[in-house]
Parts: C-alpha cells; sequence; structure tokens
C-alpha cells in the first residue's frame, strides 16, 4: 500500500505543531486530516476512518484519554492505529495511554523523521495484529471472539483495551506453549517501536485482574503462557 492510500488523524489544540506535523506527513505521500480538540475529532472518525490518530493528552473540553477511550468503542475501528504525542512522559500518563487503547506513546519533540518511522511501523501493523489466529477461541470458562472483540468468561462479556485483547488472544492462540518477551512485543507492539518489559507486565497484571490469576503463568526469565 502506498503512503497515499493511508488516512492519518491528527490531534492538537496547537495549531502551529498541527501545521508542522501535517507539512511532513504530506510530504511522505499521507492524507492529513487535522482536529484542534476531542470532540471534533470524534467526529471526524466516525466519517473518515483513519488507519492512523495521532492524539495529544493535554487538551482542553476533553483530554487526549478520553477521546481515545471514546474512539476504541467506536463500531469498526478496531484496527485503527492510536498513538500519544505529548510532552508528558511520566510513567502513569503512559500506562494510562495504553489502558485506553494506544498502541503507541511519543514525547514530544520530536524529530520528524523519527516520526515517520514510528509511523510507518504502526501502519505496517495496523491489521496483522495478531496472524493465523482463529476468529473464536473456545477455552473452557474463556471464550474470545475477534469478530466482536471481546472476551467471554463464564458466559459474561468483557471488554477489553485493544492491547490487552491481542495480548490474550496470542497468547490463548497456542495453549500451553511459552511466548517470550520478543514475540509478544514483535507482534503485538511491533518490533519497531520501542516498548520495555514494564509494558507488557502491567497488560498481564491487568488481564489476570479480570480474567483470574490462573490463566496466565510467567515462565520467569521467558515470558508468558495461557493454560485453562
Amino acid at each position: 500500500m502506498i503512503n497515499s492510500e493511508y488516512k492519518i488523524l491528527l490531534v492538537d489544540d496547537e495549531l502551529d505543531i498541527l501545521e508542522f506535523l501535517s507539512y511532513n506527513l504530506r510530504k511522505e505521500g499521507y492524507i492529513v486530516l487535522n482536529a484542534s480538540n476531542g470532540k471534533t475529532a470524534v467526529s471526524i472518525v466516525k466519517k473518515e476512518k483513519p488507519h492512523l490518530i495521532i492524539l495529544d493528552i493535554m487538551m482542553p473540553d476533553m483530554d487526549g484519554i478520553e477521546t481515545c477511550r471514546e474512539i476504541r468503542e467506536l463500531p469498526g475501528l478496531k484496527d485503527t492505529a492510536i498513538a500519544f504525542l505529548t510532552a508528558r512522559n511520566e510513567d502513569y500518563s503512559q500506562i494510562a495511554g495504553f489502558d485506553v487503547g494506544a498502541d503507541d506513546y511519543i514525547t514530544k519533540p520530536v524529530k520528524p523523521r523519527v516520526l515517520v518511522s514510528r509511523i510507518k511501523a504502526l501502519l505496517k501493523r495496523t491489521s496483522n495484529a495478531i496472524p493465523d489466529t482463529p476468529n473464536k477461541m473456545d477455552l473452557g470458562g474463556i471464550k474470545i471472539d475477534r469478530e466482536r472483540y471481546v472476551v467471554v468468561k463464564d458466559g459474561i462479556d468483557i471488554s477489553l483495551p485493544k492491547k490487552e485483547f491481542e495480548l490474550i488472544a496470542l497468547l490463548a492462540s497456542k495453549p500451553g506453549k511459552v511466548f517470550t518477551r520478543e514475540v509478544i512485543l514483535d507482534t503485538v507492539w511491533g518490533g519497531e517501536v520501542v516498548v520495555g518489559d514494564r509494558t507488557i507486565d502491567v497488560h498481564i497484571r491487568k488481564l489476570r485482574e479480570k480474567l483470574g490469576e490462573e490463566l496466565i503463568k510467567t515462565v520467569k526469565g521467558i515470558g508468558y503462557k495461557f493454560e485453562f
């Protein structure tokens, strides 16, 4: 797919940043849409269905975290990549971003060449986060439905943020198999995006809280596996 077929939505309340990013991305051949606030962004997303959304966190009225949460709840947008581009680099901000379904967290200032590289990595894996995984998996008390993007436990639907869903779907695709941290990073986050081990651990912890401690086993020094 050539760049001109990719549609990117930029969301930031600082117009100079929108202009700067728009110029550099259009120069790369991308179709670029702009929004200066979260509510406008959600309206544009519903109409245009961009392939990638780049969000600032600190915005008036509706911040980037809430905007991301609303977008992730829209039907038909589970494969849309979302990245935060923000001057805030605290751990809790990053965790909050990933928790509402972000795919990447990029700290300002960022060089255009680096940003373009991260964007290419995100777009490359947009529709292939979990290759060769069945759309529906029945694993005893747990059912994973990729068509509805939901996990069913004991008959109750559990909605998960995008990365948590992709992580449990990957582990459950081969019960008993140990997935190394490297494989998890490459499959769920993409090898070109810098995410630390702590990010994996946070997602595993949240999955255990929602689905039960017994389903995901830690293999010390190697990675994780799914058992039922």
